[in-house]
C-alpha cells in the first residue's frame, strides 16, 4: 500500500513538471508582444552554411521606441560567428523590398526613410544606431 502511494505521488510530481515545462515553452515572449507596429518588408541571408552567416532585415515601423527596436533585434535569429543587421524604416515612407549582401544593403533613395540600425556582431555584441539621414 505504501509503494502505491509513493508511485502516485511521483506520477503527480512528474506530471506537474511536464505541465510547467509545456506552459513555459508555449508562453515565451516574442515580436508580437512588442508595443510597436513592426512589419518585416525585406530579408537577405547568405547561403554559406559553413562560414559566417550574414542576415540583413528591413523592418517598417510606425514608431521610434528605441528600447522596443532593440528588443525586436534581439528576437531576430543570430548564428554564432555570424552577423545580424536590422534596418528600421519609417512605415509612412518608402522602404526597400530587396536587400543586398554587402553595404550599403539598400539603394540610396531609401536612406531618408531609414531611422536606425540594430546589429549583433559575430561575437554577440549588440548596438543600435540612430541614423541622422533625415533633414530635420
Amino acid at each position: 500500500m505504501k509503494t502505491k502511494s509513493i508511485f502516485y505521488i511521483l506520477i503527480l510530481v512528474v506530471g506537474g513538471v511536464v505541465l510547467w515545462i509545456a506552459k513555459d515553452t508555449f508562453t515565451q515572449p516574442g515580436v508580437q508582444d512588442l508595443r510597436g507596429d513592426y512589419k518585416e518588408v525585406a530579408m537577405y541571408r547568405n547561403e554559406n552554411n559553413t562560414g559566417p552567416i550574414v542576415r540583413v532585415y528591413a523592418v517598417a515601423t510606425s514608431d521610434t521606441l528605441w528600447n522596443e527596436m532593440e528588443d525586436y533585434g534581439n528576437f531576430m535569429p543570430h548564428t554564432k560567428y555570424g552577423n545580424t543587421k536590422v534596418f528600421f524604416f519609417n512605415a509612412t515612407e518608402n522602404y526597400p523590398s530587396e536587400l543586398a549582401p554587402a553595404a550599403p544593403y539598400f539603394p540610396e533613395e531609401y536612406q531618408q526613410a531609414c531611422i536606425g540600425m540594430y546589429e549583433k556582431s559575430a561575437m554577440g555584441e549588440v548596438s543600435l544606431k540612430r541614423y541622422p539621414f533625415r533633414q530635420r
